[in-house]
């Protein structure tokens, strides 16, 4: 009982819930004196008809308190001093569930392309939400499920459905839980949740080695003859892409309008990325100027008033393993490895300042191009080649008595160490 008012010895009635050591409170808004309250069993004393009336309706509380565990426990659902408590204050009808919050969320981000967001985007999270939507039917029986019922096992437990009955790689699995992350953390923000359930989840991404093609593999594929109309075109684009380090969506996109004299008097790609809507001013070298002049006529180009006729990008890949197999590649080809072909063997393996391929790739930041250094043994080659001539020539500057007596001295050191038993 908590005071009313100083001056009297009536005193307000709080109900006090505690479940794992952790306590709540709420006041059930009714007074009474304390001179007729007995502590020790929580009631009123006497049988007065005001003092029935409020036994009653203390009983009648902890019944329905009761029965509300009873229901949590058959329906498998965690309790909680904060959900009780809920319950007592007629909360619990107000119910904020995932994957409803998940489609307003995804709606949200539709209407937001191509402003803010890439159309691909909103796929993936669409993609992510029917995943989420699967595994509540799979693991609860259910249509959705409330936020205040995710906790730590709700997460190793879908990221377990997505590796086994998904069969998703560990990267693959770590994007989708990461657009569920989004989703809780907009319902924290929105105070829908106090705590965050993926606070002790921690798991890192699988690094991948995503090898560019090589200075040779990229020689094969300009010279492997092609007879098929379709697999010839879609190789030019590849390779133009290889020569100017554009996404597959940019190329797509890639319109006349945006080639432009450069301040040195070239032909320069300069327009945006659609992904990150970063600049990005790419000098054409000749290679890129062949492919564009090749199909400045072509039907397709006229129609859209685009530079190259490019088509999906399902079967820009499907056709590039057709290609990879009359090159002889024993690694797969995709619109994406000729972006970072670009950024790797055309540019930083000849010397171009990673900051320069930094700004022709339209990257944030220097680290997001580091991935794309990938040293090719060629590089490797041609430096340690550099350092035996330098070596070559630091021992040539050597007396031939001071070689000598170098000789000896390692000779004697190496006798020291075994006499003593050194390493």
């Amino acid at each position: 009982m908590k005071t009313a008012s100083k001056e009297t010895t009536m005193r307000y009635i709080y109900l006090r819930v505690t479940v794992d050591g952790v306590r709540k409170e709420t006041s059930t808004k009714r007074t009474w004196d304390i001179q007729r309250w007995d502590p020790k069993t929580e009631r009123a004393i006497g049988n007065k008809e005001d003092a029935r009336t409020l036994n009653h309706f203390l009983d009648a509380m902890v019944t329905r308190i009761n029965q509300f565990k009873m229901d949590l426990m058959y329906t498998e659902r965690t309790i909680s001093a904060q959900r009780i408590i809920d319950f007592v204050l007629g909360r619990v009808t107000s119910k904020a569930m995932l994957l409803e919050e998940f489609k307003k969320h995804n709606d949200e981000m539709l209407s937001l392309v191509p402003q803010d967001y890439a159309l691909a985007t909103h796929k993936r999270y669409e993609t992510a939400r029917f995943h989420a939507i699967a595994f509540v039917k799979y693991k609860y029986a259910a249509d959705d499920i409330e936020f205040r019922d995710l906790d730590y096992d709700f997460i190793i437990s879908y990221e377990l459905y997505l590796k086994t009955v998904k069969n998703c790689v560990n990267n693959s699995a770590l994007k989708y839980i990461a657009c569920m992350k989004k989703v809780i953390n907009r319902a924290i923000d929105k105070n829908i949740i106090a705590q965050d359930p993926f606070r002790a989840f921690k798991r890192k991404i699988t690094k991948t080695l995503k090898r560019p093609l090589t200075a040779s593999e990229l020689r094969t594929l300009e010279q492997v003859t092609i007879t098929t109309p379709r697999l010839e075109t879609v190789r030019d684009i590849f390779v133009f892409q290889c020569y100017t380090g554009l996404a597959y969506i940019d190329a797509y996109q890639l319109r006349k309008a945006d080639i432009k004299t450069g301040i040195d008097g070239a032909q320069w790609i300069m327009s945006e990325r659609q992904k990150t809507g970063n600049v990005t001013n790419i000098p054409l070298l000749p290679k890129a100027l062949e492919i564009i002049d090749r199909y400045k006529n072509h039907p397709l180009c006229l129609s859209r008033g685009a530079v190259l006729p490019v088509a999906s990008n399902q079967k820009m890949n499907a056709y590039l393993k057709e290609i990879a197999e009359l090159c002889g590649f024993d690694c797969e080809l995709n619109t994406h490895k000729a972006r970072r072909t670009f950024g790797s063997t055309v540019t930083l393996n000849n010397d171009v300042p990673i900051h320069v391929v930094k700004e022709m790739l339209g990257h944030q930041s220097i680290r997001q191009t580091e991935s794309y250094a990938i040293t090719a043994e060629q590089t490797i080659g041609r430096e340690m080649k550099e350092l035996g001539i330098k070596l070559g020539k630091s021992k040539q500057a050597i007396p031939q008595e001071g070689i000598e007596m170098i000789s000896k001295l390692e000779k004697e050191l190496k006798e020291l160490k075994q006499r003593y038993g050194l390493r």
